[in-house]
């Protein structure tokens, strides 16, 4: 076993799931509320290689030491960091500013809802009044966030002929009449949060859902804490890693044609 030819193969199939990783950064770099995510690696146990049949050593098996096979892909993880601010003006668009995640119900193909989380403030108000996402699926209110019910009783709909008012704790008013507060919550631990397509976040089994204490900032959309020039030099440099690869694949693969070739004829 040629174990170079390992080690190379390894460290481009990792340099591929990195750029993999990379190039989904970029292309969500306008994404509102996008949050990047990273991939981490190590190494591959290391085997214990011995002699065996070997005559000089008394036909008894001989250490020869340890011997590892490169690299292996590890965990993707995701960067919960605060992005950027837009001002918009619009009335129903909302940015948090701290940690948190604004209650959505979702509801997929089947027919079934259930509570999705988000950090995409671009909201607007349907024709009954409901406000919903760019997708149509429609924001809870605190109660309902805190207590995970998808249900019509938790949906915000205000007057959408009147001027609406969010204050920095997630209450909205019209008339100067406070109506309710917008579902904002976090989460005891962000490892049980898995990404649900569509810029949302799923809790998954064990997640406890806790109050926040974030503001809520009106007029404002969070945009993606993806860095375009950071992203763009790592490129650079996950695509002269893989081309080393490929070189040291290609050094080795003309060695042993001279070795097969050349001098195994003479």
């Amino acid at each position: 076993m040629v174990k170079g030819l390992y080690t190379a193969y390894t460290g481009m199939i990792n340099q591929q799931n990195r750029m993999d990783v990379l190039t989904n950064n970029l292309a969500n770099s306008a994404t509102n509320g996008f949050k990047k995510e990273g991939s981490t690696s190590q190494s591959f146990d290391e085997e214990l290689a011995i002699k065996i049949k070997d005559t000089s050593a008394f036909g008894l098996a001989k250490r020869l030491g340890d011997v590892s096979l490169g690299v292996k892909i590890g965990e993707c993880y995701t960067d919960y960091g605060q992005g950027s601010f837009r001002v918009t003006d619009n009335i129903y668009d909302m940015a948090i500013d701290g940690d948190g995640f604004f209650a959505i119900s979702y509801t997929n193909k089947a027919g079934e809802a259930s509570v999705k989380y988000t950090r995409d403030g671009a909201f607007t108000v349907n024709r009954e009044g409901y406000l919903v996402t760019k997708d149509g699926d429609f924001v809870l209110n605190q109660a309902a966030a805190e207590a995970g019910n998808p249900g019509q009783a938790g949906y915000i709909q205000v007057n959408p002929n009147l001027p609406l008012v969010v204050d920095e704790n997630g209450n909205y008013f019209q008339n100067d009449v406070l109506l309710g507060q917008v579902g904002v919550v976090d989460f005891a631990d962000y490892n049980f949060l898995a990404k649900y397509g569509e810029n949302m976040y799923d809790l998954e089994q064990g997640g406890q859902v806790q109050p926040s204490n974030a503001q809520v900032n009106q007029g404002t959309l969070e945009m993606s804490n993806v860095n375009v020039v950071s992203e763009m030099v790592e490129m650079i440099n996950i695509t002269r890693a893989y081309e080393s690869n490929q070189k040291i694949i290609q050094t080795i693969d003309e060695t042993l044609d001279k070795a097969v070739n050349t001098i195994g004829k003479a």
